[in-house]
């Protein structure tokens, strides 16, 4: 990864990162991935080439406030995610712009224009129309997906599935336990990577 690269999504990571909502209190149900953690996944992921630089279509099946989304978008042909709380991704906007102000006075790259974010359920198919409609990539498009564990198996089967051959799965929030998913073969080579995030493959 280039220099100026790392940096700037170093940069990202900790804009968000201190924006994280905690466990505790009205919003404590809520879960931000630590893209600090990330920014060494992605590394590690480009090492193996299991991401291509500007060639790879991401797709967050649980995007929250598109923070992963902006993150990837950086490295990936395509930053895609679907949301089913619009008022958590209503925050994709502010958050957006701020970051982008702390970035120019920082002289670092604003995120790309790829990002295309989507209210609603990613199992359904309407969604995943709508994605088409506006995108023009289908969910066979997709190479690179990723989920911050819940419904992990029900996103698992879909892919199985639906995806193509050789595409990845990160899911976010594994530790010692890795599960297996029928039809994917777990990377127990990398995962956990940064003893946070499970690695697994289409075959």
């Amino acid at each position: 990864m280039e220099s100026e690269l790392r940096e700037t999504l170093r940069y990202v990571a900790r804009f968000f990162d201190g924006r994280k909502v905690g466990d505790v209190g009205a919003l404590g149900f809520r879960r931000s991935s630590d893209l600090g953690l990330l920014v060494g996944c992605i590394d590690r992921l480009l090492q193996e080439k299991l991401i291509a630089p500007r060639k790879s279509r991401f797709l967050d099946l649980g995007c929250g406030d598109g923070r992963v989304n902006i993150l990837f978008s950086y490295i990936v042909r395509s930053s895609v995610g679907v949301e089913l709380d619009s008022w958590t991704l209503e925050e994709y906007g502010p958050l957006r712009a701020a970051l982008e102000y702390e970035l120019q006075e920082a002289d670092l790259t604003p995120p790309p224009e790829n990002i295309h974010l989507f209210e609603g359920d990613s199992l359904d198919p309407l969604v995943h129309q709508e994605i088409t409609q506006d995108t023009g990539l289908t969910f066979k498009d997709f190479n690179l997906f990723y989920t911050y564990l819940i419904m992990h198996e029900e996103f698992a089967a879909l892919i199985a599935e639906r995806a193509a051959k050789g595409s990845v799965f990160l899911v976010y929030g594994l530790d010692r336990i890795m599960p297996h998913y029928e039809g994917l073969l777990l990377r127990d080579d990398l995962s956990p990577l940064e003893g946070i995030l499970g690695v697994y493959e289409k075959g």
